[in-house]
């Protein structure tokens, strides 16, 4: 017994070193055959990967190649070691993957509707002695939804805060929030990143606080998601601020020349949010005219009389505010003429008597001319007339001098 306790005591050792010496031959292996993507060396038969990125939904393609071949296979594996194709030989039943090329050098497969548990390394292997792999890291993009903005279910008063929310969910990385008033970008509170549970993607939420005046109802309040897996600008929401303020007012008379025994109206405009409903008129100097009818907005006299003339009030009001304005009524003479119309006058007028001016310079020079030239005509029909020493040879001259076309000519107008 105590012989066969030394002996086993002696193999253990033995065998313990046996195990290291096999351990440490294993690491030297798989340190030989992984090798990383991004290292190049001179081994034609090293194989050549490439990482990838794509979003979900799409398509990845996978490249594996060698520079040489001894009739070793190539093999793609996913994220798990399970082997997609050896060769042209499919490996694992997925209608996604799909072979591409299957060559001696080359070994290229797809794999469509990527979803993010394809994201990780996938190995390229050739089992030559050692066996030599590379690589390739795919990074699948999770697709922001469309941010959601809340905050604008009520209207917010003039000179108030209204602090608005967006929020998108489903990116990977997490995507960043952009706020925008009409066309400029505005700055928020910095984005709020949280994990959804059960998947590898997060929600972005970011927060935005504004005092709004008057100038800013129905201004574009827009959240724009930036994220590398939006291939064409950014996906945004925007909608409209609603703001609550008192009216301004402005009277508006139905034309700028009342005249005494016309009809005529006073009309109260009122721009405010919400549209005024309520509206008051008053006169300044005294108590309406009893001509004068109050007809909401409106106020409207059946027949100008020089007694109306004063000023008039307009108080307009909307529930937020009230906003008032005053407007001078002057009543004209009947047979009063409009600014306006006596510029109108005075332009044809300008215009007619440039006409007649024209008119009369073009007769002047017209009139000259044909004195002028009948002038001529009369001096040639009567030469060779002057030295003859009696009537009858005047003539006899007169009627020769027609008959020579080279000495004697006529002009006609």
């Amino acid at each position: 017994m105590s012989g066969m306790r030394a002996s086993k005591n002696m193999t253990f050792p033995v065998f313990q070193r046996a195990a290291l010496r096999a351990l440490a031959a294993l690491t030297m292996l798989l340190a030989t055959s992984v090798r990383s993507n991004f290292v190049f060396d001179d081994d034609p038969l090293q194989p050549v990967t490439q990482d990838e990125t794509v979003s979900v939904g799409g398509v990845v393609t996978l490249t594996c190649s060698v520079k040489e071949n001894d009739n070793s296979s190539l093999q793609w594996s996913n994220t798990a070691q399970q082997t997609l194709y050896f060769g042209e030989k499919r490996a694992l039943r997925d209608n996604r993957i799909q072979l591409v090329k299957s060559t001696a050098t080359e070994l290229i497969i797809t794999i469509s509707e990527v979803q993010l548990s394809d994201d990780g390394e996938y190995t390229c292997s050739i089992f030559t002695m050692p066996v030599r792999t590379a690589r390739a890291t795919v990074t699948v993009l999770g697709v922001p939804g469309k941010p959601v903005i809340t905050g604008f279910e009520d209207a917010v008063q003039e000179g108030g805060k209204v602090t608005l929310t967006c929020t998108s969910s489903g990116s990977k990385p997490p995507a960043k929030l952009h706020w925008f008033r009409d066309q400029e970008e505005i700055q928020g509170r910095p984005d709020v990143v949280e994990s959804n549970p059960d998947e590898p993607t997060y929600t972005v939420t970011s927060e935005l606080t504004l005092a709004v005046s008057r100038h800013d109802n129905n201004a574009l309040i827009a959240c724009a998601v930036d994220h590398p897996s939006i291939a064409n600008g950014d996906k945004r929401t925007e909608q409209p601020l609603n703001v609550l303020f008192s009216p301004s007012v402005s009277i508006q008379p139905e034309s700028d020349l009342p005249r005494e025994g016309e009809k005529f109206f006073l009309q109260c405009v009122g721009n405010g949010n919400p549209e005024p409903t309520a509206f008051v008129w008053r006169r300044k100097d005294g108590e309406l005219p009893p001509m004068a009818k109050v007809d909401d907005a409106f106020l409207r006299f059946e027949s100008l009389n020089k007694t109306d003339n004063g000023v008039y009030e307009c108080q307009a009001d909307n529930g937020i505010g009230t906003g008032d304005v005053t407007h001078t009524l002057l009543v004209q003479d009947p047979t009063a003429m409009s600014t306006s119309s006596g510029v109108d006058h005075a332009v044809i007028g300008g215009v007619v008597a440039v006409i007649v001016f024209i008119m009369l310079c073009l007769l002047i020079v017209l009139g000259r001319y044909l004195i002028r030239h009948k002038g001529t005509y009369l001096t040639h029909e009567a030469k060779g007339s002057d030295d003859a020493p009696d009537a009858d040879t005047a003539i006899i001259n007169a009627e020769g001098g027609h008959s020579g076309v080279d000495d004697k000519k006529e002009y006609f107008i």
